[in-house]
């Protein structure tokens, strides 16, 4: 059975910094493209990071470039996301994705990821 699951959520103040954990299972996800999306109350799920494992390349929405970074580690089938700087505004489920890199569409698109997460709540107080 594959599985996405996600830690490290919580609340923090206005300034303050979380690390977000994604374990994979059931399937070695080293050569997938991973994501990570969120979803504010009463809002649509939005992209806010992304690895692709064809370029290697990181992609990261413009509100969290220079705040956020997204890493990976294989040999534990696992990525992060590092956040800092977090803002009120960054108040949301956090959800991890992730999806085969053949597969169609921007990597910014939710609709593009086969595998996902329960989520974590991220809470920011100001």
């Amino acid at each position: 059975q594959v599985q996405l699951v996600e830690s490290g959520g919580g609340l923090v103040q206005a300034g303050g910094s979380l690390r977000l954990s994604c374990a994979a299972s059931g399937r070695d996800f080293s050569n997938y493209d991973m994501g990570w999306f969120r979803q504010a109350p009463e809002k649509e799920r939005e992209f806010v990071a992304a690895i692709s494992w064809t370029t290697k390349n990181t992609y990261y929405t413009d509100s969290v470039k220079g705040r956020f970074t997204m890493s990976r580690d294989n040999g534990k089938n696992t990525v992060y996301l590092q956040m800092n700087s977090l803002k009120p505004e960054d108040t949301a489920v956090y959800y991890c994705a992730g999806t085969p890199p053949v597969s169609a569409g921007s990597i910014r698109q939710a609709g593009r990821y086969s595998y996902w997460g329960q989520g974590t709540q991220v809470t920011v107080s100001s």
